[in-house]
């Protein structure tokens, strides 16, 4: 027991060592930083004061631009050829086709009209399925709902029902924003390697193996549906 206790002690020691180290470190890097803005003349304060200002200048004139090419909100397209001309003035577009008798694109529109408030960045649409006959053949949709998600006037990929979105209707808004962030159709800050859904993991498992099988059977008769 003395020799277990003894080791504790030891491991404990090496671990406030550690501890004390880091922060050593990481003070020695502040007082750094410190020292270097005190050692700083006006006109390099000025210098760096005004990149600053520059900077956030330039994101607000980008925000603008964004606002004034119709980001910032979720809206309809009225036909196919509208679509060719909202994803050639935009870098990135994430466009719902839909069908007004599919529940699930209600579920969807919810979801985007808040991404499409949160992603400045990124052009958020929706277009009429059943009135877009050539570019759901174009773009081989078949699923409905589907996002078509467009890079640069180029589709780059889709996220086809609710599949990637956990296989659940109930799934969150920062689920479908994760899985924008892994396509990089929009600027994600969250951990990409931590889907929001994996903690739904956590309500026992003979709910969740239920819940899922309940799930794909409704989704195959909606896909079969669609087809």
């Amino acid at each position: 027991k003395m020799a277990a206790d003894t080791s504790v002690e030891i491991l404990q020691k090496v671990l406030e060592n550690e501890i004390l180290q880091t922060t050593k470190v990481v003070e020695e890097h502040l007082d750094a930083e410190i020292q270097k803005l005190d050692q700083m003349d006006e006109d390099e304060l000025e210098c760096l004061k005004q990149r600053r200002l520059e900077a956030l200048k330039k994101a607000q004139q980008q925000k603008q631009e964004w606002l004034s090419k119709g980001h910032g909100e979720y809206r309809e397209i009225p036909s196919e050829r509208d679509f060719f001309q909202e994803v050639k003035e935009s870098k990135n577009v994430v466009c719902h086709f839909y069908r007004d008798t599919t529940f699930r694109c209600q579920i969807m529109d919810k979801h985007l009209t808040v991404l499409a408030k949160k992603h400045v960045e990124t052009k958020f649409l929706k277009i009429n399925a059943e009135k877009s006959p050539f570019l759901c053949e174009r773009l081989r949709i078949k699923v409905i709902p589907t996002l078509a998600l467009v890079k640069d006037g180029k589709t780059q990929g889709y996220v086809v029902g609710f599949t990637d979105l956990g296989n659940t209707d109930d799934f969150t808004t920062e689920t479908l924003e994760w899985r924008l962030g892994c396509a990089d159709i929009i600027n994600y800050s969250g951990n990409l390697m931590d889907p929001p859904f994996q903690s739904q993991k956590k309500f026992g498992t003979s709910f969740t193996k239920l819940d899922k099988k309940t799930i794909r059977g409704k989704k195959y008769d909606s896909d079969s549906d669609d087809d």
